[in-house]
């Protein structure tokens, strides 16, 4: 043990010292300093901030640019992160430099684990194959027709919702339900089939979720093993070691839906069923730079990206905009009086789901989820961000080896451009016609990040909201369970999601 220890501290001795030669040395290479910051004391500062969790971080981070300014850095492993709070900076940097703010940090270990060493779109390299990706999403997933072939799955995930609401809320003991599962279940079922092409049964919706939900919620337990990799792979091989066993976990359950798929393309059985799922765009694709088609293990870590991006953040999102709802009737009585109106005036008075082609004529609707995300984005920053190489910003060095972290929730909460930031009221939306989520023009809140890195899913993210919201609300009356309230405490998970879940009676509506 003391022999251990010894090496230990003769490691971390030289490790500080090359440390801070390395600082001095680049301290006389350029007149440039990183942005301001709390003092850094190499290896343990570091330690400190990777032993706390995202949530928290947030509070501390946000004290920091109140005492230091809307640019700040943290030294949280081996390279500096920069953090960016004002809406204005955060368009110069990645819509009018968005060249230069689009490529994506190096993976530290553990993520290359989970990405295939960064061949998924959310962490590869600005380039060739970033592109490659993300435009075979886009055009094969994500265009308006694509979109509009998964509808009758749509319909039924919503009904299948529906009857399962409906029978745990007549249940004799139930005083109150639990929504949250039932949405989580509902959006495995509705991305999986968009995933897989196929409808699977409960056993493996179930599989799935734990094997994806298990690695979501396991990141910060490896975050050590991210600083100064060649030591602390050793001295937590244990660790290291659960993580792969995670991954193999993860591919048992995926790559068979991957190959039952591969089988069924190759004996041309598809035919019978039109709609092209991911997955069969997978199998096609050609990696440009290196000539050759995805591995099995790019296509899990593919799929698994497709499923956490339009699962986890679609059923926080909805638990959060339903909360409000709740926790506020006259917001969800004025939605009900617009979609009465519009299915009055379309004749259909008596039926019972609100159909897609009927949620553009709903604006209060578009309010109401707009400002869920903008009160509660599911995520409080985006994926980091890096430059493609050293860059003199707002006055600053952003370094080629560091990470750009840019504060969704804190734009959202600027009071400076929303009154009454933390108040949640959808008429804001109907003042502001001309508001692009976008942000092209200007960011006032970005849940789904913006410039070229831009999650390319957000619209397929706001019709389901739209969808599911609107029959929701059409179907039952949600309130608060008797004696109980809207707790609208958050926690980090995967996602930023409600401390304590959403609990309410629900009764139909028509």
């Amino acid at each position: 043990m003391e022999t251990w220890f010894i090496a230990l501290v003769s490691l971390c001795i030289i490790f500080l010292i090359r440390a801070i030669f390395s600082s001095l040395t680049t301290t006389n290479k350029t007149t440039a300093t990183l942005p301001p910051g709390p003092p850094h004391i190499p290896i343990i500062t570091s330690i400190l901030w990777l032993r706390k969790s995202s949530s928290q971080l947030e509070p501390f981070i946000k004290t920091l640019h109140t005492k230091y300014g809307p640019i700040i850095t943290l030294k949280i492993s081996y390279r500096p992160s920069i953090f960016i709070s004002d809406h204005t900076l955060a368009h110069h940097a990645l819509v009018q430099n968005s060249a230069i703010f689009s490529d994506r940090p190096r993976a530290l270990p553990t993520a290359k684990i989970i990405s295939s060493n960064q061949h998924n779109i959310s962490s590869a390299f600005y380039g060739a194959t970033w592109r490659a990706l993300r435009r075979n999403l886009a055009s094969e997933m994500l265009h308006p027709s694509k979109i509009k072939s998964f509808s009758e799955i749509r319909k039924w995930v919503l009904h299948t919702l529906i009857n399962r609401l409906k029978t745990a809320s007549e249940l004799e003991t139930a005083d109150y339900i639990k929504v949250m599962p039932h949405f989580n279940y509902a959006m495995f079922c509705l991305l999986v089939f968009m995933c897989f092409g196929e409808r699977v049964n409960d056993e493996k919706i179930s599989d799935i979720e734990r094997v994806q939900r298990t690695i979501l919620l396991s990141v910060n337990k490896f975050n050590i093993i991210n600083f100064w990799p060649k030591v602390t792979r050793i001295l937590f091989c244990k660790r290291w070691e659960e993580l792969l066993k995670l991954r193999k976990d993860q591919e048992d359950v995926l790559l068979p839906l991957i190959r039952a798929r591969k089988q069924v393309k190759e004996s041309r059985l598809n035919n019978v069923n039109p709609v092209v799922s991911y997955v069969d765009t997978l199998l096609e694709l050609e990696l440009p730079d290196e000539k050759r088609k995805l591995s099995e293990d790019e296509m899990v870590s593919l799929c698994s990206e497709f499923l956490n991006a339009g699962i986890d953040t679609t059923s926080t999102a909805l638990q959060w905009i339903m909360a409000n709802l709740v926790k506020y009737p006259d917001v969800q009585g004025r939605l009900v009086d617009e979609i009465r109106e519009v299915m009055g005036r379309d004749g259909n008075g008596e039926k019972v789901e609100v159909k897609e082609e009927d949620l553009q004529k709903l604006l209060y609707l578009k309010c109401v989820v707009l400002e869920g995300l903008r009160r509660h984005p599911p995520g409080h920053n985006v994926l980091p961000h890096a430059v493609t190489e050293d860059v003199l910003f707002n006055g600053y060095l952003v370094p080629k080896n560091g990470t750009v972290n840019f504060m969704v929730a804190e734009m959202g909460w600027d009071p400076r451009v929303w009154e009454d930031p933390m108040e949640f009221k959808p008429e804001r939306f109907l003042k502001d016609e001309t508001f692009d989520i976008t942000g092209s023009k200007e960011i006032k809140m970005m849940p789904f990040g913006v410039g070229r890195r831009i999650c390319p899913g957000y619209n397929l993210a706001l019709l389901h909201l739209e969808y599911f919201v609107a029959n929701l609300v059409w179907n039952f009356d949600w309130k608060v369970p008797e004696g109980g309230h809207v707790d609208l405490s958050e926690k980090q998970e995967f996602t930023v999601v409600m401390k304590n879940p959403l609990q309410v009676r629900i009764s139909p509506r028509i």
